[in-house]
């Protein structure tokens, strides 16, 4: 059988595109700052990046295949982190951190990866997950950190566990009619879910129905949505960096969580259309150069790790640009790589250094051929 090594080309791009996503979303940070959200953020950005940049060179040096033995007392340690947030005061009516003197830890950025740590791991050699039942141990895996941080609360990384642990199982090798059937029963269960979200959570939801465009500002529940549409707007093909501010009311300009969960629209906003069709384009070749990453390499923990990352990827990806333009809830999601956060860019980072280690390991053979078992069978 012809076998083939990776040669530098997968990893430079997938370097080459991460470096280029943060800048534009050091861009769009730094545009918050020109508008006077409060603060200097681009500044801070800059020392995180700084710190993820050192933490993605030692774990793309050190050989991924030692964090193997690992992945379960990371994920153990991680979920005890997910329930001590409980403990520290509460933060824009939210408990997410820990504080430790100037510093602040948001576990869930963390729990995202140590979970694909863990579920590779689970999945590796196991035939269990070929059963109805086998689907058991995994889903529960999933739940787990993701009631701990519905808790706290956060839809939005909660909501990324799922498309996570099905695209693992679906590459592990999980049945497709086993997968349906989960899915199904979890839209049967969607009005029990409903009842148990929080009055703001709903909200957030039946914004996206009750929005109109051209209408008058909407100081309520829809504000972080009509104002998000119209900084878009505001950007027109090229932005204010070339064509300068469009409006003088400074209130037009204004954007709840700018540079965090809106960033998306603050580098539409300065570098118009063209800013924002680069930043998907860049992300699709993130995301395409990853998937090959994960269909050539025979290691079955590199393969599991690396489709968990891509998935996250792109879940994330979708969900956040999806809200700042309306098509789908406020959900407080952060884009990967381009929104203002240490934890997330320091984890984004272990990220990857990660798809950049599966990519150029020497010890292992990659080549095109199927994980493990057949899906359809």
């Amino acid at each position: 059988m012809l076998t083939v090594r990776f040669n530098l080309v997968p990893p430079g791009v997938i370097l080459l595109t991460s470096l280029l996503i943060v800048w534009l979303g050091l861009s769009g940070i730094a545009r918050g700052d020109e508008l006077g959200y409060g603060g200097e953020f681009a500044r801070r950005q800059v020392l995180w990046l700084a710190i993820a940049s050192i933490t993605a060179t030692i774990v793309w040096m050190i050989p991924y295949q030692r964090i193997k033995g690992f992945s379960y007392p990371f994920f153990a340690v991680t979920l005890l982190l997910l329930g001590a947030v409980y403990f520290f005061p509460a933060r824009f009516g939210a408990r997410r951190w820990i504080f430790l003197g100037p510093i602040s830890i948001q576990p869930s950025e963390l729990a995202k990866v140590t979970f694909i740590f863990a579920l590779s791991e689970y999945l590796m050699f196991r035939r269990n997950h070929r059963t109805l039942p086998g689907l058991i141990p995994p889903l529960m895996m999933t739940l787990v950190p993701v009631l701990l941080i519905l808790r706290e609360p956060d839809l939005g990384t909660s909501l990324l566990f799922f498309p996570v642990m099905f695209g693992m199982l679906f590459i592990a090798g999980a049945r497709r009619r086993h997968l349906l059937a989960v899915i199904l029963a979890g839209i049967a269960l969607s009005p029990v879910v409903w009842s148990n979200m929080s009055a703001e959570q709903k909200s957030r939801v039946t914004a996206v129905f009750l929005q109109r465009d051209g209408a008058v500002t909407d100081m309520g529940d829809g504000y972080h949505l009509h104002q998000s549409k119209q900084l878009l707007a505001l950007g027109g093909i090229w932005g204010s960096e070339w064509n300068g501010e469009r409006v003088d009311d400074p209130r037009a300009y204004r954007l709840p969580a700018g540079r965090t969960d809106f960033v998306y629209c603050l580098v539409g906003e300065r570098w118009g259309l063209t800013g924002t069709l680069g930043a998907l384009l860049l992300f699709s070749l993130l995301i395409l150069s990853g998937l090959h990453v994960a269909a050539c390499t025979r290691d079955p923990y590199g393969r599991l790790m690396s489709t968990g990352i891509v998935v996250m990827f792109a879940a994330q990806v979708i969900i956040n640009t999806a809200m700042t333009v309306g098509l789908a809830p406020v959900t407080g999601l952060t884009l990967p790589l381009m929104s203002y956060g240490g934890s997330s860019l320091v984890t984004l980072g272990v990220c990857i250094g990660l798809l950049l280690n599966i990519a150029s390991t020497p010890e292992f053979d990659v080549a095109g051929q199927p994980f493990q078992f057949d899906p359809s069978a």
